[in-house]
Order: structure tokens, then C-alpha cells, then sequence
């Protein structure tokens, strides 16, 4: 009996499933003590999690190939049998292969990362986890208006980055353009209206302005694209009901909503305040009563 415990002890498959064991405890000592160590050091959390993703997928990835090599003597005799299970199971598991070369492309590529606003397949929302797989996505808008969470989480598979195309709201640029429109009615003074816009425009959104053309300013080191006006802007046109302002501005991706109702509050204030000079324009319908129709019906 102790022989045979010996003889078991001291054989080849014993030795390789102890070498096995023994490379994986120190591949995990190894990628632990880096995680505390470097992936530790990353101060932005969407950059500090994908690295530990990374780090620990690096780990098991390692292992595997080390276990392969340790066992190679007694796989070289099912070489042609695991070609044709691996063949098999790649075509069966194609979707699977597409989303781990999309995680990959997401990491490689700068798509997004953990944290940026995104539209993914008509889903917009923030971007809460980047798996191997699949993209958890907390959604915004749906049911909800403006660009607020409705509670619903989404996950997308990474795939999808292959398909179709990924708006970023946040990535690189962390500003949106956007307008709101006014219309003033005809006879109210243009221009005090212009100038009322433009300030009311400068004091709510002014702030962004500075930020926004800094970070533009580097976008154009790294791309090529024009120049671009970050500072609000107001333009004017007229039609045959009122004559149409639109302020356009920049603002940070996460305040939208509550820019344009700051914007509409302060503007209603400053035009109040005219004493009637300028005045909001409206659609107005007037009903006309039917004429009365007086009917004779000739007989035969």
C-alpha cells in the first residue's frame, strides 16, 4: 500500500497536476500583489476597475496557457480530435467569440469606458460595467423625460460594436451643443430681445464656455476637425407668425434639462420686466361658425 501511494506520489500526472496547482497559486499571489500595487494607484474609477478586470483576466489566461504547456505531452495525442472540437465548438459559440473580440476592441479602442454616457442600439444611458461579455448599461429617457435614470438596467453585448455605430456623449468631449428656441411676437423690440438672450445666455451658461473651448483645443491636437464656437450664440429668423430666436450653447452632458429650464425661467423674468416691449409669441386660432344652409327638396 505505502508503494503504491509512492508510486502515485512520484508519477508523472501526480508531479504535472502538483506543477498545475503550484503556478496557480502564484500567478494569483502575482496578480493580487499587482492589483494592490499599480491598479491601486489609478485615481480615476472607471480606468482603476477595467484594470483590475484586466489584471485578473491576464492571471487566468496565463494560467491556462501554462497548464497547456505542462500537459502537452499527454495532449499530443488528441491534437486532431481537439482541432475538430475547437472548430465545432467556434462555430457554435460565434456570438460568444464576437463579444470577447468586442471587449477587447472596447479596451484597445477607447469606445467607452465605465461612467461615459452612451447610445448602444437606440439605448442611451451611463455605462455602469464592461464585462467579457456584455455592457451593463443603467438607461436613461424611455418612459422618463429628459436625460434622467428610469431605474432600468440594460445590458448589451459587446458584439454590438461590430454592428452598428457607438455614440459617446462623454468620451473625450464631456460637452453637448444644444438650442432652445423662442418666438417673440412681431412689433416687439428685436433687438433688446437679442441682448436680453445673450445675457441671460452668458450668466447661465458662461461657465462651460472657457472649459469646453480648453478641451476642444486638445481634441483638435488629436483629430482632425475645425474649430468650433463653445461661446452661446443667438441667431434669428422669421416666418409668418413671429419672428424665432435660437440660443446655442454648450453645456455639460448631464445638465441639459435642467440648463434649459434655467434658461426658459430667466428668460420669462427678463422679458416681464419690458414693460411689453418684447412679448412671447403664440398660435392662435380663430373658429368661424359654420354659415346656416337652407335645403329645398323639389318632389316629383
Amino acid at each position: 500500500m505505502d508503494s503504491f501511494f509512492q508510486d502515485w506520489l512520484l508519477s508523472p500526472t501526480t508531479l504535472r497536476l502538483g506543477a498545475v496547482i503550484l503556478a496557480f497559486i502564484i500567478i494569483r499571489l502575482i496578480s493580487t500583489a499587482i492589483t494592490r500595487m499599480l491598479v491601486g494607484r489609478i485615481k480615476e474609477r472607471g480606468m482603476r476597475h477595467q484594470a483590475r478586470k484586466a489584471t485578473n483576466f491576464a492571471g487566468y489566461v496565463i494560467f491556462l496557457l501554462l497548464a497547456g504547456f505542462i500537459f502537452s505531452n499527454q495532449l499530443s495525442g488528441l491534437t486532431v480530435a481537439l482541432g475538430v472540437a475547437t472548430a465545432g465548438i467556434a462555430f457554435a459559440l460565434q456570438e460568444v467569440i464576437a463579444s470577447i473580440a468586442g471587449w477587447m476592441a472596447i479596451l484597445a479602442g477607447q469606445f467607452y469606458d465605465t461612467g461615459d454616457r452612451v447610445q448602444l442600439g437606440g439605448i442611451i444611458g451611463d455605462v455602469m460595467d464592461i464585462g467579457i461579455l456584455r455592457t451593463t448599461i443603467m438607461e436613461c429617457g424611455g418612459w422618463v423625460s429628459g436625460d434622467l435614470y428610469n431605474g432600468r438596467t440594460v445590458r448589451v453585448a459587446n458584439s454590438f460594436v461590430f454592428k452598428e455605430p457607438v455614440y459617446n456623449y462623454s468620451g473625450g468631449f464631456p460637452f453637448l451643443w444644444d438650442e432652445i428656441k423662442v418666438p417673440v411676437k412681431f412689433g416687439s423690440d428685436h433687438n433688446l430681445a437679442r441682448r436680453l438672450m445673450e445675457k441671460v445666455a452668458v450668466q447661465v451658461v458662461g461657465e462651460y464656455s472657457a472649459v469646453a473651448a480648453k478641451t476642444w483645443a486638445k481634441m483638435q491636437t488629436q483629430y482632425l476637425i475645425e474649430d468650433a464656437e463653445t461661446g452661446p450664440m443667438v441667431s434669428m429668423v422669421f416666418n409668418d407668425n413671429w419672428i424665432e430666436f435660437t440660443i446655442r450653447y454648450v453645456v455639460a452632458y448631464k445638465k441639459r434639462r435642467g440648463t434649459k429650464d434655467e434658461l426658459s425661467r430667466l428668460l420669462l423674468d427678463a422679458f416681464e420686466k419690458t414693460d411689453g416691449k418684447v412679448g412671447l409669441a403664440s398660435a392662435t386660432f380663430h373658429l368661424v361658425e359654420t354659415p346656416t344652409f337652407n335645403v329645398k327638396l323639389a318632389r316629383e
